[in-house]
């Protein structure tokens, strides 16, 4: 199940079926998900350019002892791109969104750090 934000905008893995109350579905990763066809997937906007820069990514590698320090890297990207940032605001001004993501771990990924930058700007 996704997870819900203050602003309506929810993060649910891209792995997980579609629900009718997703809204607009937003992938916001820079690499398609493995073992995924584009086909296969019931989605709205692929929206890379939102993700992390790759050697931001790389750096991170998922480790929670580093979380901390990637979201004040990830959010400092963020604002300095505002073009992608302001397309997510737009949509979720519309209606909810959901933020959709490949990495396993729900609590510390790029989509739960977005989401709270999105939800403290709202």
């Amino acid at each position: 199940m996704g997870i819900m934000m203050k602003s309506d905008i929810c993060l649910r893995r891209v792995y997980e079926l579609a629900d009718s109350s997703d809204g607009t579905r937003v992938l916001i990763d820079r690499l398609w998900p493995r073992g995924l066809r584009k086909a296969d997937v019931i989605l709205d906007l692929w929206l890379q350019e939102i993700a992390p820069t790759s050697e931001l990514r790389k750096w991170f590698n998922h480790d929670p002892s580093r979380f901390e320090e990637f979201s004040e890297r990830y959010r400092f990207e963020l604002a300095g791109n505002p073009g992608p940032v302001n397309s997510l605001r737009s949509l979720a001004a519309k209606g909810r969104v959901t933020l959709l993501y490949a990495a396993h771990d729900g609590r510390f990924n790029h989509a739960v750090v977005l989401a709270q930058y999105l939800d403290a700007q709202s």
